[in-house]
């Protein structure tokens, strides 16, 4: 595997499919640049999902948020950007994605985004 920031996630089969459990992973790491100003975001992603037929390496995950530093973002777009490509690559049967970017003009941002399949 590599060790550069690449967009494109492992899926691991889910050794517990018969059930329902819930997975959390929280990313303190994350970091964009603005689209407008081109100053870093920096932000923590906490990924929330019930897995389906898969369970995402973690370190495919890192290399996969790091991908993001050099990018300009905005804040909706990107979280809903992971929830997206997180469904591709895993097929939870719900997750949820949430950026708690850090404060920016006295702003603080959080954005939620969710996804749940049809059974």
């Amino acid at each position: 595997m590599s060790t550069k920031p690449e967009r494109t996630l492992l899926p691991v089969p889910n050794p517990h499919e018969d059930r329902d459990y819930e997975v959390e992973i929280e990313c303190p790491e994350f970091t964009a640049l603005c689209p407008v100003t081109g100053q870093p975001d920096f932000a923590t992603i906490i990924i929330k999902y019930i897995p389906g037929p898969y369970i995402v390496e973690l370190k495919s995950l890192k290399l996969y948020i790091w991908s993001f530093r050099d990018e300009g973002h905005f804040h909706e777009d990107v979280t809903n950007m992971i929830l997206n490509d997180i469904v591709k690559f895993i097929q939870p049967r719900k997750l949820h994605v949430t950026g708690k970017f850090n404060v920016r003009g006295g702003i603080y941002t959080t954005v939620r985004a969710e996804y749940e399949a049809k059974r």
